[in-house]
């Protein structure tokens, strides 16, 4: 049976590592004392509409991490990401895969110089989740899946192992034969989503219900999309119509994880994603005038909440 070692029991990582568990897979789950301490007390609790689960769960706290994992699904927050490849070092070994699935994608350069391009496999994941206040895992809408494959594409034995352990959870699992198109069309969605709720500290239905804000949404979309074609990963058709269906819908309460996390007043991962595609427009030669005052917007706002 593959070992999977899940770095954290937080909205994503606890959510997809204890319907991996809830399936009867070994899974253990890298925490620090305080939430080792609460899983031990009161079990993995996940509430969601696809059925609640109270887990037993075996945990691990970094100073007795021993012996190398099967695989290491890795779903910190990208300002997380130097203290968290610290963290699972230990458990990575010759033959491990580290399995990410963080936002964006400028997480895959550190992650294959600490572990080698060979060790580290594409994933992602589609879920809107949460933290409540007693620790339990809350699940908000019906979406639940994880996608994952090798960089290179096709299949291979150990993503095929995996998409095996995933087989009983109860979750939606996508064993991809081009995970790195599917990532950037991901990408593609979440740069303007964030920037755009994050610039206007708004919904997608308020920005909507602006004079200018379905046009601006769109002319963000654009510059990213262009910047994937020019990496030779445009969105697909279907993949262009679904991300600006979600841009575009009247009277939407989305907003992204990254508006919630600045209005909040905490770190954000503007750098990661509105950043990287920005970086990406400029060394493509792409005009990206939105993503640049995007980028300065949340710029100020991480040099403000230094300050």
């Amino acid at each position: 049976m593959m070992r999977v070692l899940v770095l954290g029991a937080g909205a994503t990582g606890g959510y997809f590592g204890g319907r991996l568990a809830e399936g009867g897979a070994d899974v253990t789950f890298l925490v620090r004392p305080k939430r080792a301490s609460l899983l031990a007390a009161k079990g993995l609790r996940i509430q969601s509409p696809h059925g609640d689960a109270a887990l037993k769960v075996k945990t691990v706290t970094a100073d007795a991490l021993s012996g190398h994992w099967d695989a290491v699904l890795l779903s910190c927050k990208a300002y997380d990401l130097d203290e968290s490849i610290k963290a699972i070092a230990p458990a990575v070994g010759p033959d491990s895969m580290v399995v990410p699935i963080l936002n964006g994608l400028a997480h895959y350069s550190a992650l294959d110089e600490a572990f080698g391009a060979g060790r580290v496999v594409g994933g992602l994941c589609h879920i809107f989740s949460t933290l409540g206040k007693d620790g339990e895992i809350v699940h908000m809408n019906a979406i639940h899946r994880i996608t994952f494959g090798e960089r290179s594409g096709g299949t291979s034995p150990r993503t095929e192992a995996l998409a095996q352990a995933f087989g009983p959870a109860n979750c939606e699992t996508r064993h991809s034969t081009e995970i790195m198109q599917e990532a950037w069309e991901k990408y593609v969605l979440l740069a303007p989503l964030a920037g755009m709720t994050c610039l206007m500290r708004a919904s997608v239905g308020a920005i909507m219900a602006t004079s200018e804000g379905e046009a601006l949404m769109r002319e963000m979309f654009e510059e990213c999309a262009t910047v994937a074609s020019r990496a030779g990963h445009g969105p697909r058709p279907e993949a262009r119509d679904l991300a600006l269906g979600f841009l575009t819908q009247k009277g939407s309460a989305m907003t992204a994880s990254m508006m919630r996390d600045l209005e909040g007043g905490g770190p954000i991962e503007g750098e990661h994603i509105v950043g990287d595609m920005a970086r990406r427009a400029q060394a493509a030669g792409v005009a990206a005038p939105l993503l640049r005052v995007a980028l300065a917007h949340l710029q100020a706002y991480e040099i403000r909440r230094k300050g």
